[in-house]
């Protein structure tokens, strides 16, 4: 299997990484870890799991088949250009261009833009009758330097956030100051190891942005919320999105009126925009958790999130599952969620 790496989004620190696995692993797909700097991930995985990732990440930004890598030294990178088979990765008559990318401030003794100019340079003295084309290139040659190293390849996809931009909070037909932005639901769904044709269920559904992009995946959904209101409000959103979900209700997620689930996403409320019916954030977390254990099959994945003071690793354990990984995303000065991947055993 080729080296394929990905050059991953830095607004946070472990989701990404997690989010790239937890697909590969939905869809089944072989791969093997092989290396791991700030922001980059070098797998050796088939060709075919760059279109899953590209179709289903959130947090991903390039996929790249390697050519070469080696340290971040300007000498050590022209040499290697130099004697690598770039002639394998572009035809005669093909248009090209290079483009270098640091990560987190990573060897600034380097120039990008000189990179990037000499290494084509070479791969124009070297393939015969190929030219450089800086906006329409047929083929995209993609470096990336991160923690004193360098990665050079084909890059096979760029994964653009703007449709994730787009589907923000406030650009859907109903609003709730509660509501999780596209890229974090889309993550969660990924986490919970959804894919399509897979029931995934969201509890707490609101204004149905899990929901939302567990659809775009093309899994079959369900929600369901204590207020009214809310549940009004996420038919709107799927409706506007030209989703129909399996099941959509207003009830307490304790007590849900759905006997089985696939897989779990939700984001339980907090109290503040959102009601916790007189109950404890605490209280609903275990409860929940509790009643899913007897929806969800053999095996299958809950992806929660819950302020970090709550302790949903602990909470989860103590019921019975298996806690796979937390990560923890800052959201302003009182409030920090965990969100915790669980597999029921």
């Amino acid at each position: 299997m080729p080296k394929i790496f990905f050059v991953v989004s830095g607004e946070h620190e472990s989701l990404p990484f997690s989010e790239l696995e937890a697909i590969l692993e939905a869809e089944n797909v072989s791969y093997r870890v092989l290396e791991k700097h700030t922001q980059v991930l070098v797998l050796e995985a088939p060709k075919e799991s760059v279109k899953i990732i590209a179709d289903r990440s959130a947090l991903t930004r390039i996929c790249a088949v390697e050519i070469f890598r080696c340290r971040a030294e300007y000498s050590e990178i022209i040499e290697e250009a130099a004697c690598s088979p770039i002639e394998d990765y572009i035809r005669e008559g093909e248009s090209f261009v290079v483009r270098v990318k640091r990560v987190a401030g990573s060897s600034p003794h380097l120039s990008t833009i000189k990179l990037e100019r000499k290494i084509g340079e070479i791969i124009l003295s070297s393939v015969g009758k190929v030219k450089v084309n800086l906006f329409r290139p047929e083929k995209t040659f993609f470096g990336v330097i991160t923690d004193d190293y360098f990665f050079f390849g084909l890059r096979l996809a760029e994964i653009l956030p703007k449709p994730f931009v787009e589907r923000r909070p406030k650009k859907k037909p109903f609003f709730h100051p509660s509501a999780m932005p596209a890229k974090l639901s889309r993550c969660m769904v990924n986490l919970a190891r959804a894919k399509a044709g897979d029931l995934l269920l969201d509890p707490f559904c609101g204004t149905g942005s899990i929901l939302i992009e567990a659809g775009f995946i093309g899994c079959k959904i369900l929600g369901c919320d204590a207020k009214r209101l809310m549940v009004k409000g996420s038919l709107r959103n799927l409706t506007y999105y030209g989703l129909k979900p399996n099941g959509l209700v207003v009830a307490d997620a304790r007590k849900p009126p759905f006997t089985y689930a696939d897989c779990v996403a939700t984001d339980p409320p907090y109290g503040r925009s959102a009601t916790t019916m007189k109950s404890t954030t605490k209280e609903i977390v275990y409860e929940t958790l509790q009643v899913l254990a007897q929806i969800l099959p053999k095996g299958g994945h809950v992806c929660m999130a819950s302020p970090k003071t709550i302790g949903l690793s602990e909470i989860g354990k103590e019921l019975g599952y298996k806690h796979l990984e937390s990560h923890f995303v800052y959201v302003h000065r009182s409030l920090t969620r965990e969100i915790a991947v669980f597999k029921r055993e």
